[in-house]
């Protein structure tokens, strides 16, 4: 039997980063705090929180927590079925930053508690969800991870762009295979793959681009308005760019289409129908559709 208000202690020092921040939330003391981590700890074998600075959950801390959160998302429905009220979910649902900062956010406010977001790289999420570290992921694949509903979401269509100035200085020629070696480009983070699959899909053979690191979607397609790189930007995000001509395609006619999935873990997805359909209905609006 697990020990949940231990289980309730690690999740608030999950979420709000320390242990005396967790102590307040749920007042008591914060020895109160160190002693149901201690007991949780010692009765599971296993480390759950990394003590830091800043102090973070483990990955097997952060299964615990995600088990706390889907019983509370369970408790929670059968509050509204006429039991005793249940403390406020918390759903962890992992999301694009660019579908975050495009459409998805307008869906969220049906989410049925709170969120925590983990803004991940569509081709990750799907591990996220096989951690069982999260309720609900976008993901750019079909799946059904097992145990979770998979609901096709449109694709997500990304154009190859830069500043005219750039493209001017770096692809007088054309684009090229050497003239890719040479740009630089402009890269989300190291696990974001669409620069190099479009300049492979383009050049034909592989290529180590060089490339700038900028983590957030604003910032990346700011780069590219700013002559310092090429980079896949969606297009959803960069209409108004390309309409006043501040960023152009390095080729016309050359998209990357990524399909994307909302997938959902089946033992919450009655619980989470109604973001279902919000995340559905946001979708349709802008992504390309079959």
């Amino acid at each position: 039997m697990l020990d949940y208000p231990a289980l309730a202690a690690l999740s608030e020092i999950a979420r709000r980063g320390s242990f005396e921040a967790a102590a307040h939330a749920l007042g008591v003391t914060q020895s109160a705090i160190s002693q149901r981590i201690k007991t949780l700890e010692a009765r599971m074998g296993q480390v759950l929180l990394d003590r830091g600075p800043p102090v973070a959950p483990t990955e097997a801390g952060l299964r615990l927590v995600a088990h706390l959160d889907q019983v509370r998302l369970l408790e929670a429905g059968i509050a509204g079925q006429g039991a005793a009220p249940a403390e406020t979910p918390v759903i962890r649902i992992a999301v694009t930053a660019d579908s975050l900062a495009s459409w998805a956010i307008s869906a969220l406010p049906e989410a049925p508690g709170l969120l925590d977001l983990v803004v991940d790289d569509q081709d990750h999420a799907e591990s996220w969800l096989r951690a069982g570290l999260v309720s609900a992921a976008i993901t750019a694949t079909r799946g059904p991870v097992a145990g979770c509903d998979s609901h096709a979401l449109g694709a997500m269509r990304y154009l190859p762009t830069g500043s005219p100035g750039f493209i001017a200085r770096h692809f007088a020629d054309g684009v090229t295979a050497d003239a890719l070696r040479r740009a630089p480009a402009i890269t989300f983070n190291a696990k974001d793959g669409l620069q190099n699959q479009w300049a492979e899909r383009q050049a034909g053979t592989r290529i180590a681009l060089p490339t700038h690191l900028i983590p957030t979607t604003q910032g990346f397609a700011e780069a590219a308005r700013l002559g310092m790189g090429w980079g896949m930007n969606p297009e959803i995000l960069i209409g108004d760019d390309l309409r006043h001509g501040r960023l152009v395609p390095l080729v016309a006619d050359a998209p990357l289409d990524v399909p994307l999935y909302w997938q959902v873990a089946r033992i919450v997805a009655p619980q989470l129908a109604p973001l279902t359909r919000a995340i559905r209905r946001a979708a349709r609006a802008v992504l390309i559709q079959p």
